[in-house]
């Protein structure tokens, strides 16, 4: 029983810290986008907005999933290598994002907020993906 209780209070750590990695990767959509995501998501129901948060929260859950594998059940050592690993993930798409900003034209925050589909969340949402996936390869 007390092997349980240890699995679900590590459990609850892993995913606390996976739930924050995921909100700071909100905030920082949200900072790279014109006005307030929540309310171009939930009120204005922007499709680019939304498929633009989700890649971004999808990488990071990519992210924070393979450093808690390979961490082979050393907790301190997984939570460790979640935190690292996942803010150099948010880190590295937000290079990312103002690299694919610099070599686009328009300013590609204004383009995915747009109330219309546009492709470049497409690509946004590809270059987030690819991100989690470079990262994720990295720790193992």
């Amino acid at each position: 029983m007390l092997e349980l209780v240890t699995d679900l209070a590590v459990t609850l750590g892993y995913a606390g810290v996976g739930i924050l990695l995921m909100g700071i990767g909100a905030v920082l959509v949200d900072v790279a986008t014109p006005g307030s995501l929540r309310h171009l998501i939930w009120v204005e129901r922007n499709a680019n907005a939304a498929v633009l948060l989700a890649s971004n929260l999808v990488a990071v859950g990519v992210i924070a999933t393979t450093a808690i594998v390979a961490s082979d059940g050393h907790f301190a050592q997984g939570i460790a290598a979640t935190v690292g690993y996942g803010l150099i993930g948010l880190l590295v798409m937000t290079v990312a994002f103002v690299v694919v900003d610099m070599l686009t034209p328009g300013r590609l925050g204004e383009l995915l907020v747009h109330p219309q589909p546009h492709p470049a969340v497409w690509i946004t949402a590809a270059v987030h993906l690819a991100v989690g996936a470079i990262i994720a390869a990295a720790i193992l």
